[in-house]
């Protein structure tokens, strides 16, 4: 892996959130729901919502990655899991920081599907060899990205907790 690193300051991540909601205003899908993919997707998550005007926010709980390039074999969303009851007709907006390999968002994207009466996908960064194309992207790198809520070790250590993931 490269050493060079695609890096996302906290000021830069306010101006890509707004740009990446404007991107979905733009478009006229107007979501009544946000679903974050967590960890990472859960500033983004923040951020649209409030530039979206979207209080329905949800939160899936999705383990893929182990560390600096080292994921599982697969994506295992972990509970609980949101419940979709009567909302057959809503529209959703899953969000995430990075579609990397775009495994955890298609998991979580067919979790949805069926479920709600459209589902779209937006990220502040897809890389080329994702195998979803998500509907928004604020930008498209192949870098290792170092994104502001992750680039410091934790400030505790847990047994089975790695920093990067």
């Amino acid at each position: 892996m490269s050493e060079e690193r695609e890096i996302l300051g906290w000021e830069q991540f306010g101006e890509a959130s707004r740009e990446l909601a404007k991107m979905v205003a733009d478009d006229g899908f107007e979501p009544e729901m946000i679903l974050s993919i967590a960890r990472g997707g859960l500033c983004i998550g923040g951020a649209l919502g409030y530039a979206l005007a979207v209080k329905n926010t949800y939160t899936m709980n999705v383990e893929f990655y182990t560390g600096v390039d080292e994921r599982l074999e697969v994506p295992r969303i972990l509970p609980p899991a949101p419940d979709f009851v009567d909302l057959g007709q809503a529209k959703l907006l899953i969000v995430d920081d990075v579609a990397d390999t775009g495994h955890t968002l298609k998991s979580v994207h067919d979790f949805c599907a069926g479920k709600v009466g459209e589902v779209r996908t937006a990220v502040i960064y897809e890389k080329s060899h994702s195998v979803v194309q998500c509907d928004y992207v604020w930008k498209r790198t192949d870098l290792w990205i170092n994104f502001p809520w992750s680039d410091k070790p934790p400030v505790v250590e847990r047994e089975g907790i790695v920093a990067d993931a």
